[in-house]
């Protein structure tokens, strides 16, 4: 018979509790296999993270480059948006910087999908690796016309 912890019933509780054994060093109590679980987690979650508005920025520039006549300033924005929260990421997590290129190559199939979604573009059509440099990417001028 499997008896159910804290960590299946209540995560919430569970995290607390952690902190608390944590804070008052009762290390023999901490829940250590599923705390390691949670902080390796977090880490894919980060990297993930990356990668997503990676995703969103490189599909936005993709359409900005390709598709000059239906800018907009949602994609201004976008665009404008995902590389301010990307360089924030990175500045809050430096030790992102060594995955960048491959964050750079996932997400770049990411923004193939997103073209092909939001776009009359054939994403096979497009480069089906990255074309952009990491200046093109984050500090590339996008200009939109009032």
């Amino acid at each position: 018979m499997q008896t159910t912890t804290l960590y299946d019933q209540d995560f919430y509780a569970w995290t607390q509790r952690q902190i608390e054994l944590l804070q008052t060093q009762q290390w023999e109590q901490v829940d250590v296999e599923n705390l390691i679980e949670e902080i390796d987690s977090l880490g894919k979650q980060e990297r993930r993270e990356l990668r997503n508005r990676l995703g969103v920025l490189l599909g936005h520039l993709l359409k900005w480059h390709y598709q000059p006549d239906a800018r907009s300033r949602s994609w201004f924005y976008t665009i404008k948006e995902q590389r301010r929260r990307i360089q924030e990421h990175l500045v809050d997590n430096p030790s992102l910087k060594p995955y960048l290129t491959e964050a750079i190559e996932r997400g770049y199939q990411d923004g193939l999908d997103l073209v092909g979604r939001e776009t009359p573009l054939n994403p096979q059509q497009l480069p089906q690796s990255c074309p952009f440099s990491e200046m093109q990417i984050f500090d590339e001028p996008v200009e939109l016309e009032l």
